[in-house]
């Protein structure tokens, strides 16, 4: 049996290694960019070498992936995969914003098994265990409930025309963190239109699931992870009853969208 405890003060101390670099408090920091639009920075690395060392030694059976390590087939052999962002949200990082997290996930069998963001910046750890609910601190959590899509709470800076029914609220650049605001009733929805990574979702669609959420890509479909191709097709993440409302408002642009 894992150890949990053990798990929590792992991922403890990688939000603090991140925060003794973050220019949120004052330090110094190297950053550039992978390739155009995709940024990384110091931290980001150390982090994930920190994590990769200690969670192999925690779980040794486990395989590994994550966004600042080159991927490896074998994982696909494993029954269990870390699924890790070191840093999740690094432009708000970058910048010296709190919109950041570190996200780590243990993958079983194309599922999330366990979850847990760190976002030392807000004094923030969620965590979730598949089945036994999920947590933010020491509080339980419950999922927003809201039963219509017009007047929904969306993280986001703007909203296209046709969704100006909806009502805008703070936006980390963290997507994990926005998945988490649903889990945690600080908003109603979260959608994105874009390929994405497992790595930025894993944890917080776990949280998310285990507060009452209702979890799928863009197209309404269930997400699997420690897939071939790590990528899906955008995250829908909302209060169950209007979940299909969202897929059906979303469907056209997502067909659309993906096919670019």
């Amino acid at each position: 049996m894992l150890d949990q405890a053990l798990l929590d003060e792992i991922c403890r101390e990688a939000g603090e290694m991140a925060m003794r670099q973050w220019p949120g408090g004052g330090h110094a920091l190297e950053s550039w960019e992978k390739q155009p639009g995709s940024p990384v920075c110091t931290a980001d690395l150390a982090v994930d070498a920190f994590l990769k060392r200690e969670l192999c030694r925690l779980l040794p059976s486990a395989g590994w992936l994550s966004e600042e390590t080159a991927d490896r087939p074998e994982r696909l052999a494993r029954g269990l995969c870390w699924l890790v962002d070191p840093i999740d949200g690094t432009r708000d990082f970058i910048r010296g914003r709190s919109g950041w997290a570190v996200s780590v996930a243990l993958i079983s069998a194309g599922k999330p098994l366990l979850g847990r963001l760190v976002a030392p910046a807000r004094d923030e750890v969620w965590r979730a265990t598949a089945g036994q609910g999920a947590w933010l601190n020491d509080r339980p959590l419950a999922a927003s409930r809201r039963a219509d899509l017009a007047g929904a709470r969306v993280p986001a800076d703007s909203l296209p025309r046709e969704d100006r029914d909806l009502v805008m609220v703070e936006k980390p650049n963290s997507i994990a963190l926005r998945i988490a605001m649903v889990a945690d009733d600080r908003a109603d929805l979260l959608a994105t239109l874009r390929w994405g990574y497992e790595w930025d979702v894993a944890a917080a669609t776990l949280i998310a699931r285990e507060a009452g959420a209702a979890v799928s890509d863009a197209f309404g479909q269930p997400l699997s992870y420690n897939k071939r191709d790590p990528r899906a097709f955008g995250v829908l993440v909302s209060a169950p009853a209007i979940h299909r409302a969202a897929v059906e408002r979303l469907a056209e642009r997502a067909m659309r969208y993906a096919a670019e």
